[in-house]
């Protein structure tokens, strides 16, 4: 075994690399709707995908959230809103490999259908179960919302990008359940049906290696950083190590 540190934002590069090389994403591109909802982790998942295609121009992922969380004083709670949020600039759709700038998931969830691809991103993940949930702040729960009817009435495939610095110990029904009981505060939860992506399945699609979560933590900019035991062939290692080499450049992630 040959542990590796990751930053958070080296694991949502690492995970944005490692979605963009699903067989299902890349069949998607060539017949078919992919949507990528906004958010953190999905800024550097759309990003991949859009370089793929070679469609990246115009693309940025500053901005291309809804809500975040930041820390507690700089707005309002733990899910404060920043000041450009009006500028919102749509989720990444693309039909038939094209690029359908300005659109919203909401825009064209009605007309996805089986082998149509939503890529959702969490902020809770239960390794032990493989479900993870999102934080809600809407009434109507946002694009989860708008989601989860395509997946569980139409057979849309649910594809949920998530760090493993999200990682929660319960089972995130159970915590929804408690989130969500009358008389509480604060954002809501929702469970989402969806195939979890971690830098656990991205190390191992781009490798070939497994990869185990060993540690966490760190300060000076590793806060929320992992480290990640890596087991395999030689040259599976060497790859990985190579794959995590060429991460280190990676930037702290701007909301």
């Amino acid at each position: 075994m040959k542990l590796f540190l990751l930053t958070s934002s080296m694991g949502k590069r690492l995970i944005g690399k490692g979605v963009a090389a699903l067989p299902e994403v890349r069949d998607v591109l060539k017949e078919g709707t992919l949507v990528v909802v906004a958010g953190t982790t999905n800024a550097y998942v759309a990003e991949e995908i859009l370089s793929a295609a070679g469609q990246n121009e115009g693309f940025a992922r500053q901005g291309f959230r809804r809500g975040v969380t930041v820390p507690p004083g700089t707005r309002k709670g733990d899910m404060g809103r920043l000041p450009d949020e009006d500028r919102f600039p749509g989720d990444v759709v693309l039909v038939d490999g094209a690029w359908q700038r300005g659109k919203r998931i909401f825009d064209i969830v009605d007309g996805m259908s089986d082998g149509d691809v939503i890529v959702k991103g969490a902020n809770a993940v239960c390794l032990r179960t493989r479900k993870a949930a999102v934080l809600v702040g809407h009434p109507m729960a946002g694009t989860a919302g708008a989601a989860i009817p395509a997946v569980a009435g139409r057979r849309v495939r649910m594809i949920v990008p998530v760090g493993l610095e999200k990682r929660v110990e319960r089972d995130v029904a159970d915590l929804a359940q408690a989130v969500n009981a009358p008389g509480g505060e604060g954002p809501r939860m929702l469970p989402l049906p969806g195939q979890v992506f971690t830098e656990l399945e991205a190390l191992e699609l781009l490798t070939g290696a497994t990869a185990t979560l060993v540690a966490s933590g760190g300060v000076a900019g590793a806060e929320g950083a992992v480290w990640l035991g890596v087991c395999g062939t030689a040259e599976q290692v060497s790859t990985a190590a190579a794959l995590v080499d060429e991460l280190k450049s990676e930037p702290a992630c701007e909301p």
